[in-house]
């Protein structure tokens, strides 16, 4: 199976591509950083973004797209962005018929290291460590991409998806979503 990870955000937006083969083992296929300028306007940058995920959704031709999930944040224009840039994805693999699969940041850690509160550093070398390279996949953004592929490949695309919420900080995310709406 091939999977396209995504590390949303507006400024970076990780990208990267892992084929899944026998044994639990993973490939790399391509790994890069969407970029946009913070003194952009957001619709510019967010057509970057869009821009740099069709490239890599025609060329590699994944069956599964991995998108980290939104969380709360303090910074709100840093979760809008984030948020934003996740609208943008989810539209891209939709028009492709491509299933989209949501992963909270602590699965995918755990799904890479056995830890779900490991650093981005513990990640990255994870990630380097499995996928054979030579080097860390650099900035972190990039081997988060590739962290969210390997969680999806791992589970054999039988994650939460986009539209339903399965796990348990998911069900009480999606709770606390509903609860909001009631209340706004």
């Amino acid at each position: 199976m091939r999977v396209l990870g995504v590390d949303p955000g507006l400024t970076r937006c990780g990208l990267g591509v892992v084929d899944a083969l026998a044994a639990r083992r993973i490939a790399l296929v391509d790994v890069s950083v969407a970029r946009s300028h913070p003194d952009d306007a957001v619709p510019r940058r967010l057509h970057q973004i869009a821009e740099a995920v069709e490239t890599m959704l025609e060329t590699h031709r994944p069956e599964a797209v991995a998108l980290e999930r939104v969380f709360a944040q303090h910074n709100v224009s840093t979760v809008m962005g984030v948020a934003q840039v996740s609208g943008v994805v989810m539209v891209a693999a939709e028009r492709r018929g491509i299933p989209v699969a949501l992963y909270t940041p602590s699965e995918v850690k755990a799904a890479v290291t056995g830890d779900g509160r490991a650093g981005k550093q513990q990640v990255g070398t994870m990630v380097t460590r499995l996928l054979g390279l030579d080097e860390m996949p650099r900035p972190a953004d990039a081997a988060d991409a590739l962290a969210i592929a390997i969680a999806h490949a791992w589970r054999g695309g039988s994650a939460p998806t986009a539209s339903k919420a399965t796990t348990d900080a998911q069900r009480r995310w999606a709770e606390a979503e509903r609860a909001a709406r009631r209340r706004g």
